[in-house]
């Protein structure tokens, strides 16, 4: 899937990378749908796959698995 298609894509909170529409929306816990638009104005922010909200960076260093590093 190429960033920025369609309203936004789908990223594991795991690996880091893009995953497809279908695997994104099956495992909601473990992926961020990321919104299009402009992005890495203000630094890198940690944000919770399960909730979709931002998180502290330490909270985010201690759940790697499920939140997600943005730029």
């Amino acid at each position: 899937m190429s960033k920025g298609r369609s309203g936004g894509s789908y990223r594991s909170a795991i690996s880091g990378r893009y995953v497809t529409a279908s695997h994104g929306k099956a495992s909601p816990h473990t992926t961020v749908r990321e919104s299009p638009g402009t992005s890495g104005t203000s630094g890198g922010h940690s944000r919770s796959a399960i909730s979709g909200r931002y998180v502290t960076t330490a909270h985010g260093k201690a759940s790697p698995h499920t939140t997600v590093m943005e730029k």
